[in-house]
């Protein structure tokens, strides 16, 4: 299908959803990090804000939390079928949705059910997609989105928009926009009952089983310690555990050192990792390229350690030490255990 033959009637679509994703419940931070964000995009185009909940029956119990960081509508769609995420239930019930109420803009976390969604359901209402933003904003003279991500292997960041096509939709990667507490104009909660037919039901959920092995929440982590090519050797990851462990912080990586097999992905940031905005984020031996940056520049407080003083790193970094990782991180691991004593 020719997107640019069959544009969408931009004037007659209105207002900015979040999809609120659930999981066993309970929603998603990613939800409410896009609900503050989208509250200031609304701001630009004198709009309203409307979360998007989709559940089973138990699910309205949860719209509440949803007010309290910037919605001012909460369309919950709640079905037996919904408890649960699986594509084709989900893809419909949505489409449905946007259908009926037309939202200008349609924001989803970039996580693995956001992303799976976002692109079946932008097929499904003829619509673009820009996928894992880092950046969004309202064009002052044209009142469209501005959607920002890395592009060409994050070489290049890329601003597209969607100028015929409604909804504008992006998907946002956890941890880009700080989430905020606001008061809402109003609190209403919309049900919609979607139509699901047995076509979407061909997938069944049998059991759900956690992944136990994977310790690391790099997330939710309030400090980080990271590790990059810099330090020289897979068996000096001791030291960077060691400096993560005296502060109660978590353990990072780069993706050189990953795909060095050096540490797990699981420890990786960036933007073919995770994205993270900890309180204090330690980068070692990092030298600091765009696709490691953009997993990490929403960090309060950065302090890098390099023995490069040109390194990029040192761009973003609130506080820089120039040496050697080596010398260094075990010398402020030694400091911090003193002051600790």
């Amino acid at each position: 299908m020719d997107l640019r033959k069959e544009p969408n009637e931009a004037p007659n679509w209105k207002g900015i959803f979040v999809f609120a994703e659930q999981r066993e419940g309970q929603i998603q931070n990613v939800a409410y990090e896009l609900l503050s964000e989208a509250k200031k995009l609304a701001a630009d185009l004198s709009c309203g804000v409307a979360a998007v909940l989709c559940g089973g029956e138990e699910i309205e119990k949860q719209a509440g939390s949803l007010f309290d960081y910037g919605a001012d509508q909460v369309y919950l769609v709640a079905h037996p079928e919904l408890k649960s995420y699986r594509t084709a239930p989900y893809t419909r019930a949505l489409t449905e949705l946007v259908n009926k109420y037309k939202p200008e803009i349609f924001l989803i976390g970039a996580t693995t059910i956001g992303r799976d969604l976002a692109a079946r359901l932008a097929i499904r209402v003829n619509c673009g997609l820009t996928a894992d933003c880092t950046g969004l904003a309202i064009d002052p003279d044209k009142k469209i989105l501005r959607q920002t991500r890395p592009a060409f292997g994050g070489n290049i960041m890329a601003t597209i928009i969607s100028p015929n096509h409604r909804p504008q939709m992006a998907t946002v990667r956890p941890k880009v926009f700080r989430k905020s507490k606001v008061t809402s104009r109003k609190s209403e909660v919309i049900k919609f009952n979607p139509v699901i037919k047995e076509e979407d039901l061909m997938v069944n959920i049998l059991q759900i089983v956690k992944d136990e092995s994977v310790k690391v929440n790099l997330q939710e982590a309030e400090i980080i310690v990271s590790g990059g090519r810099g330090i020289g050797d897979p068996k000096n990851y001791k030291i960077i555990e060691e400096l993560a462990q005296v502060l109660n912080g978590a353990v990072g990586a780069s993706r050189a050192t990953v795909d060095a097999g050096w540490i797990s992905a699981h420890h990786q940031v960036g933007q073919t990792g995770k994205t993270v905005a900890p309180k204090l984020y330690i980068a070692c031996g990092i030298a600091g390229k765009i696709q490691h940056l953009v997993g990490m520049q929403g960090s309060d407080t950065i302090v890098a350690i390099n023995r490069d003083p040109d390194a990029p790193i040192f761009k973003v970094a609130t506080y820089g030490i120039v040496g050697d990782c080596l010398e260094v991180v075990p010398a402020l691991t030694r400091k911090i255990r003193e002051l600790r004593a």
